[in-house]
């Protein structure tokens, strides 16, 4: 039965619970409701209203609504005068992955170059249907893909109209190519310290080559070099110094590219052996002039357009940034141009200042590389945060000597190939979230980044586009979002139409009409309201601004008094002179007067309902107007006391309190305070217990002031007190309850009832408290205090012996383990001493 009663009530429990949260979200709902039509009542123009989320604009001439911008979701527009643009998308070009090509003609790269004009639209849910409410996405021609090509990413371009806050989602799908083409230059420091690594690259070369051709067998490879800008303080300016810094070392310079990429890997190991070293004073190289250079000039370098490209960047020490040129007096700032010569030399080394690290990143970017940052240990760390802010880059520990170089650059590739994380160029005004699920069959979480890819499997990723907001220039209303896989040259273009005008708004549209007769023949009727001439104002135009003479010439009488500030009480706009109310959404609710001052419906209300509804009072200019039998401000309350009268008849609220309302408001007097619902009832008051204390007390349990001689019998006679076991208030015969304590503690209860005599009853036995024997409380108190202090003294004895038999023991110990005799003091000397002559021979 416990269990049962247990569940019923966690059952109860649980359905208060699911009814609050569905009354809660009710509410939200409707205050989100309330929200949106508020705040597109509030747009006048058909172009901010559509850019306002779930608005749409009526272009109805003659409209009688309040506003002509409404909640899409309500029916005050008929369908053919309403606008509110829709989501549009186009697929425009559609080629099949790579893969699937390969899997379907049984091998080669052939490409069907086929397109897609399948449309695929987008509904929000607010929107509504109507004949000029359509956007027309075609009419332009793009160039495909010819055959052979690679194609990694799906689909490659898609033409899109959006509104503003909606949110659309984009199917991307990837893929990666078996055996894609690779372009690996090899950037190498080659300052003094960096002798041992270029001689041992040499030898690798063969092998660098055999390894990345057994990842794919479309590979080149390059190699340049770097040292500094030949300036103080980064090189020694002695002449002599100038050719040869070092110990077989030749003149330092910027930057070199000594070998183009290009299929003839076996070339790479001869450039990297003629290469000589050179020298220079400070730490830092200038590792990103050569990264600029090596990335800016594509031709020069030999960068393909359709190839994963990385760049190897081989160095034991720091690097120069943007501002590091001032201390060599170099102050023009890296403009990210290539400028090399014939011979590969970096030309402008002591003319411009190193690149930024946001130089560095964005040209990365623009051209799809991955930057590999083959570093020593000591300057792992540095290295590790800059590839925190470039886009695509990664660090690995390369050894002294650089013998690991190769498993280096093999491993790198392994991770940055495995990954493919999506990127875009949306500008702040569009926001793209990516989501997917990568390799796993759950639900798509939100990452713009796939690890632990292979060759050949295909991964999808949803991008949910969404418009923030209309740009302030209208020519950045249609942009090229490009989204493309970091470090590989493949796009997806998108051609964004942000729907952020009305075509009504345009000459030569629909709803466009110039002089036209409902502006009065002098404004110009655009979506359905007039922009008038510079002349004329008003709804319709019909109001002249050069009229001087007209009491209409100025806005005042539209105002209550010289001191407001606000037309119309702020509820209604003033035309020639006159107010014209707003209108409310609600046709029963209605704003009226001169100045639009009054309404009938901001009255106080009762129990949700407008003056306590219709049978106690009508709402007028903002207060209620009470019918006979009914006052207040919301004409809740009776006018009459009748139901303030006690039913047995009597005062108002039994003289206890005063009638508010139609209710008793009971007071609080020295007696005590009154309750009830005509205030007949007083709990705290203390009636005759104290009078009847005395005699009860005498009569009952012979104690008390009056216990003494004949006092009780003498002063008790209007009663005798009946004693029962327990004491229970009867509420229907009236009966007070009376308790007490006597000089003993002792709890005594009894009560009372006059309901034509005094009727007394009593508690049979008083309520006492225990007896306590204090003495056998402080002895007990005494006696363990002595025996606490006793083991105290026992514990105390205890720890002292065992000490001092452990410190003799010691002593016992190190008196068996001395070396000299214990009869005499070993640090005594004698106070004389003996010495022989050896020339003595005893004459």
């Amino acid at each position: 039965m416990i269990l049962e009663r247990n569940r019923r009530s966690q059952l109860a429990l649980l359905l208060i619970a699911l009814l609050a949260a569905i009354a809660g979200q009710t509410e939200a709902q409707k205050a989100a409701k309330q929200t949106a039509v508020s705040t597109c009542a509030s747009k006048e123009k058909c172009h901010t209203c559509i850019q306002t989320e779930g608005c749409a604009w009526c272009m109805q001439p003659d409209f009688k609504g309040q506003s002509r911008c409404y909640q899409n979701t309500s029916l005050l527009c008929p369908e053919e005068f309403a606008y509110s643009p829709i989501t549009l998308e186009e697929i425009l070009v559609n080629n099949k992955l790579t893969n699937e090509n390969k899997v379907a003609g049984g091998g080669g790269y052939s490409m069907s170059g086929e397109s897609s004009n399948t449309w695929s639209s987008s509904y929000s849910e607010s929107s509504s249907s109507s004949s000029s409410s359509s956007s027309s996405l075609s009419g332009s021609n793009y160039e495909f893909r010819s055959a052979g090509e690679i194609v990694q990413i799906q689909p490659q371009s898609i033409r899109l109209a959006l509104r503003v806050n909606e949110k659309h989602n984009i199917k991307i799908r990837y893929s990666q190519a078996e055996g894609y083409p690779v372009d690996l230059y090899y950037l190498m420091d080659l300052s003094k310290s960096m002798q041992d690594d270029k001689d041992k690259l040499s030898t690798l070369g063969d092998k660098l080559s055999e390894t990345m051709k057994r990842i794919t067998n479309n590979f080149h490879l390059g190699f340049g070099s770097f040292v500094d800008k030949v300036l103080m303080p980064y090189v020694s300016t002695i002449p002599k110094k100038l050719e040869h810094p070092c110990e077989d070392c030749k003149a330092p310079y910027g930057y070199h590219n000594h070998m183009p990429l290009n299929n003839n890997t076996e070339s790479f190991s001869n450039e990297v052996k003629n290469a000589t070293v050179s020298g220079n004073l400070d730490a830092p190289e200038g590792g990103f002039d050569a990264i600029m250079q090596a990335i800016a000039c594509r031709s020069q370098i030999g960068w393909r357009q359709q190839a994963r490209r990385l760049l190897v960047f081989s160095t034991d020490a720091g690097f120069h940034y943007a501002g590091d040129g001032k201390l060599g007096g170099v102050i023009a700032p890296n403009d990210g141009e290539c400028h090399l010569n014939e011979e590969g030399g970096y030309t402008h080394s002591t003319l411009q200042d190193y690149p930024s690290i946001s130089q560095i990143n964005q040209k990365v970017k623009d051209n799809a590389i991955n930057i590999i940052f083959a570093v020593t240990s000591n300057q792992l760390s540095v290295y590790e945060k800059l590839v925190e802010h470039i886009q695509g880059a990664s660090a690995a520990k390369l050894d002294n000597d650089s013998s690991n170089v190769v498993e280096l650059v093999k491993e790198e590739y392994r991770k940055i190939s495995s990954s493919v994380e999506m990127k875009d160029n949306a500008t702040g005004d569009v926001k793209i979230t990516y989501y997917s699920s990568c390799l796993s069959n759950g639900p798509e979480l939100q990452t713009s980044k796939c690890d632990n890819l292979k060759e050949g499997q295909q991964v999808s990723f949803t991008a949910q586009i969404q418009l923030l907001k209309c740009p302030e220039d209208p020519r950045d209303w249609t942009q090229t979002i490009y989204i493309s896989p970091v470090g590989i040259n493949e796009v997806m273009q998108i051609q964004l139409n942000m729907l952020c005008s009305c075509p009504c708004e345009q000459q030569g549209s629909t709803g466009y009409q110039e002089q036209a007769s409902s502006c009065s023949s002098h404004g110009t009727s655009m979506c359905g309201i007039c922009n008038c001439d510079d002349s004329y104002f008003g709804n319709k135009c019909e109001c002249s601004a050069t009229d001087l003479t007209s009491k209409f010439a100025n806005d005042t009488s539209c105002r209550a008094d010289s001191t407001s500030t606000t037309d119309c009480s702020g509820r209604g706009n003033c035309v020639c002179g006159a107010c014209e109310c707003h209108k409310r959404l609600n046709h029963a609710e209605i704003i009226s007067g001169k100045h639009c001052e009054c309404d009938n419906f901001s009255c106080e209300r009762n129990r949700n309902q407008l003056c306590s509804g219709p049978d106690h009072g009508t709402c007028e200019c903002g207060r209620c107007k009470c019918k006979p039998g009914w006052t207040g401000a919301n004409c809740g309350c009776q006018e009459s006391n009748d139901t303030c009268m006690p039913p047995e008849g009597g005062e108002v609220c039994s003289g206890h309190g005063t009638c508010k309302c139609g209710v008793c408001k009971c007071t609080v007097t020295d007696q005590g305070r009154f309750s009830g619902r005509h205030c007949e009832k007083c709990p705290t008051c203390s009636g005759r217990c104290q009078e009847l204390k005395d005699c009860v007390q005498c009569q009952m349990y012979k104690t008390g002031e009056l216990k003494n001689g004949d006092d009780c019998a003498r002063n008790c006679t209007q009663f005798v007190p009946v004693g029962v076991e327990k004491v229970e208030i009867d509420e229907t015969k009236d009966e007070q309850m009376c308790t007490f304590f006597d000089e003993d503690d002792c709890k005594f209860m009894f009560k009372y009832s006059e309901q034509g005599e005094l009727h007394v009853f009593a508690q049979e036995n008083k309520e006492c408290p225990p007896k306590v024997f204090m003495l056998g409380i402080v002895l007990g108190v005494i006696a363990a205090i002595v025996l606490v202090g006793l083991a105290v003294l026992l514990l105390w004895k205890l720890l002292t012996t065992i000490h001092d038999r452990r410190e003799f023991a010691r002593f016992e110990k190190e008196r068996r383990n001395a070396k000299w005799d214990t009869g005499e003091n070993p640090i005594y000397k004698q106070a004389t001493s003996t010495f022989k002559n050896p020339m003595y021979a005893g004459k």
